[in-house]
């Protein structure tokens, strides 16, 4: 593959929020192109009989199902209030 031109390496840093000096540029522009040639290496290896994963530990996801319970705590947690308690309810100062 032939190396970067100035002006794709100018483009990709454009694309990424860069500025860079010309020095830059074509020092960048060295080390993509370096990387480009190993996703051509990549590119020539045989993949027609390997099947598609997204992950290769075989690690899998412990879960459960939901259990609805009941919960009687709402008297608990009343008493809990710093104010005074009317109707099953806090009742705080007024604000306004």
């Amino acid at each position: 593959m032939a190396t970067l031109s100035d002006k794709d390496v100018l483009h990709i840093a454009k694309l990424a929020k860069l500025k860079l000096s010309d020095e830059e540029v074509k020092k960048f522009g060295s080390q993509l192109s370096g990387v480009l040639e190993y996703f051509e290496q990549l590119s020539e290896v045989d993949t027609d009989n390997v099947e598609p994963t997204s992950q290769v530990t075989g690690l899998e996801n412990v879960t459960r199902e939901d259990e609805v319970e009941l919960c009687n705590i709402e008297d608990a947690l009343l008493e809990c209030a710093p104010h005074k308690i009317q109707n099953h309810s806090i009742k705080i100062p007024k604000i306004m």
